[in-house]
């Protein structure tokens, strides 16, 4: 899918005081491009200044320190001279994110003038917030993400980092109607206004659509596959089988298994499943302990596999040979006889994701291929490696989005379960579970009667 011809090439300049959000929005609108197969990349003025001023404290920040204006406008002029050579050393490079505060007029002057005499469009992006709350929460984070303050006392980084927003805050010019001839958005305390200005072309329109729906409020997304059918103890694909015994066992598990994840005092979440019974079984003891909204997801159901479906690895290899050795070659691409490839799947999800950007605490219980193209999307896989990622049955995954990245817990039963995984250019039947031991942490959590 692509939302740009090769012609078209947009920079995102980011605005806004620290602590409100810029990286992890520019963080988001990566992934999110990345997700949809457009070529984008971020440059950070912060980790230009970092060569030469690794952990400054606040006075590096003042006003009036020419020293420390000196580095941090050297540090710009750094940042966008790559950035430009990015868009220049190739034409699918398509969306450049500038990542500083851009807090002054002047400064944004420059930055248009030097992104637009190169035919870049140019689109500012303000995250203006004054809620209290959320800026102490991304204070917090900060001081103990931010590589400023790596391995620095957690408190003497919070009051430090403080004293860097108010210095900030001397100087900081909102964009206003001075600057009607640029296109900018303004996120006003997390999309509770957005006002929007000279958005014109498509791809411009996708991403303003896409920063819209954001927030950067503090959240959490659960992902489970359903719990092992009986399609699975046959090593068949599709269909809309039912839970197989053990399968039932962790649907009763899984109220606990929540709730030893972690789920924040008094918070209400709600659960997504597809419409197929699998996972619908798998979510009812779910709903009728906790009384949370339960929705299903037509966009949820299991990647359509066409002639296939119903069949074994073994029978479509036998059966359809060359198809069989087509996705093993381009599994992302690859699309079934009649179904769908996980490129159409990542289409059809896209309103999915949109929704899952507004909303708070979501648990989703839904397929193996559906969860593949989610976890990439958070956690900015390529589309090479994703269809082949593992998702063993009877498995919790927890992923809280940071500034930073995505953080991933997992959180398995004690309920055995048939592995489904087939590695590339295996045999074509299911294998056993395998271990990354680079991988996210696993937490092994008891059975109920434990």
């Amino acid at each position: 899918m692509a939302i740009a011809s090769a012609e078209t090439q947009v920079c995102l300049i980011m605005v806004g005081l620290p602590a409100r959000g810029k990286s992890l929005i520019a963080g988001k609108v990566k992934r999110y491009l990345g997700w949809i197969s457009v070529k984008a990349e971020i440059f950070n003025v912060g980790k230009y200044r970092r060569k030469e001023n690794a952990q400054p404290d606040a006075s590096f920040f003042e006003p009036h320190n020419t020293q420390g204006e000196k580095a941090r406008r050297a540090a710009a002029e750094a940042a966008v001279t790559d950035l430009l050579k990015w868009f220049k050393a190739d034409t699918n490079n398509t969306v450049a994110i500038l990542d500083a505060t851009n807090s002054t007029r002047d400064r944004r002057k420059w930055v248009h003038e030097r992104i637009t005499a190169a035919g870049i469009d140019a689109i500012f992006v303000e995250s203006k917030c004054d809620d209290e709350k959320l800026i102490m929460s991304n204070i917090l984070e900060v001081k103990t993400t931010s590589p400023d303050y790596k391995g620095q006392d957690p408190e003497a980084a919070a009051r430090d980092f403080r004293k860097r927003i108010a210095n900030y805050e001397k100087v900081y010019e909102t964009i206003d109607e001075s600057e009607r001839s640029y296109a900018y958005v303004k996120l006003i305390n997390v999309g509770h206004q957005v006002i929007i200005n000279l958005i014109q072309d498509y791809l411009s329109s996708r991403l303003v659509y896409y920063l819209i729906n954001l927030h950067i409020k503090p959240r959490h997304i659960w992902l489970s596959r359903h719990g092992e059918s009986e399609y699975n103890l046959q090593g068949k694909i599709g269909g809309d089988a039912n839970l197989s015994s053990r399968g039932e066992l962790y649907a009763q598990a899984l109220p606990g298994i929540v709730r030893r994840s972690g789920v924040p005092q008094d918070t209400q979440l709600v659960i997504w499943t597809s419409t197929l019974k699998r996972t619908i079984q798998t979510a009812r003891y779910l709903q009728a302990e906790t009384k949370w909204d339960q929705l299903e997801w037509k966009a949820l159901d299991e990647i359509e596999s066409g002639v296939c479906d119903g069949m074994t690895y073994g029978e479509i290899e036998k059966t359809y040979p060359e198809d069989f050795a087509a996705r093993d070659q381009d599994k992302y691409n690859y699309r079934y006889r009649g179904g769908e490839s996980y490129r159409d799947v990542v289409i059809r999800l896209e309103p999915i994701i949109m929704e899952l950007e507004r909303s708070d605490n979501i648990i989703i219980v839904t397929h193996q291929a559906i969860i593949r193209c989610i976890y990439a999307y958070f956690m900015d896989s390529s589309s090479d490696k994703s269809p082949w990622m593992e998702v063993p049955l009877h498995t919790l995954m927890k992923l809280t989005p940071k500034a930073y990245g995505t953080k991933e817990e997992r959180f398995k039963a004690d309920i055995p379960a048939v592995s489904t995984w087939r590695g590339k250019g295996s045999a074509a039947k299911h294998h056993d579970s395998i271990s990354d031991p680079n991988g996210p942490p696993t937490i092994i959590v008891g059975s109920p009667e434990n």
